[in-house]
């Protein structure tokens, strides 16, 4: 036999659960340090930097 649940304990069991998540998710976004921050930062900037420095120009067609 399967085992009776109760909807509304379940309900409310799932939200926390998800609120839970939410938060974990939150504090590992918000919850670093100055330094790991303006790292982060810093380190996004240098491969923003590095790709476009691989990117080709074309020519403009303007010239003929």
């Amino acid at each position: 036999m399967a085992d009776i649940v109760n909807l509304r304990q379940a309900r409310k069991a799932k939200a926390r659960d998800e609120k839970s998540r939410d938060a974990d998710a939150k504090r590992a976004a918000h919850g670093r340090t100055k330094s790991d921050k303006s790292l982060t930062k810093a380190r996004s900037e240098k491969a923003a930097r590095d790709l476009d420095a691989h990117k080709v120009d074309k020519p403009d067609d303007e010239t003929r």
